[in-house]
């Protein structure tokens, strides 16, 4: 079950929610997964997402791949959520810590994330802490890249339907972490 641990206003009508939980089990529109480039879901969040939705969202990416070849940090992919309560898997590519410039390419997984859930027309969606798992991007400064870039798209976007942004994550100290620089990113919480 999902603790919402601290909510801010990204606009009048946007909202982003820190959260303590499983991905798998969030009830929104989509869920974002921290995927490779070629989609292959074998560890991590991927192989959580694909534990817990089923070999359909395999399937699906991989026909994707093949359509459209690999996947782009600014241009994610999305498949259906299988068995999971969510509508949607938006497959974000986050870059991998050493590999350069993972800033700007963090930042465009997550606003592409954000464009994408807008063009599909969604309310709500869930992020995990991308890229800072076994592509080892620091998690402080990928909680730093995430306010910012939240605060962008909203500012840029204001005909965005989305409404609801969780950033749901599992360990103590990711979660922290967000936490504490959610706070210093975007003031006291409501």
């Amino acid at each position: 079950m999902s603790n919402i641990r601290a909510t801010y206003p990204l606009s009048s009508q946007a909202r982003v929610e820190i959260v303590q939980g499983d991905l798998t089990q969030e009830r929104v529109d989509a869920i974002v997964n921290a995927a490779n480039s070629h989609l292959a879901h074998g560890g991590g969040v991927a192989g959580a997402i694909i534990r817990a939705g089923g070999w359909s969202i395999q399937q699906e990416s991989d026909e994707w791949v093949r359509q459209h070849g690999p996947v782009s940090n600014s241009s994610p992919a999305y498949t259906n959520a299988g068995k999971l309560p969510a509508r949607y898997v938006i497959h974000a590519v986050g870059p991998i810590w050493g590999e350069g410039d993972e800033d700007r390419k963090l930042a465009d997984a997550v606003r592409g994330s954000l464009r994408l859930a807008s063009q599909l027309e969604l309310k709500s969606i869930a992020f995990p802490a991308i890229s800072t798992g076994i592509f080892g991007f620091p998690k402080q400064r990928a909680a730093q890249i995430f306010f910012t870039t939240l605060n962008e798209f909203f500012k840029n976007e204001p005909a965005s339907g989305l409404e609801q942004v969780r950033i749901t994550l599992l360990d103590m100290e990711s979660l922290q972490i967000f936490l504490e620089e959610g706070q210093h990113s975007l003031g006291e919480p409501d």
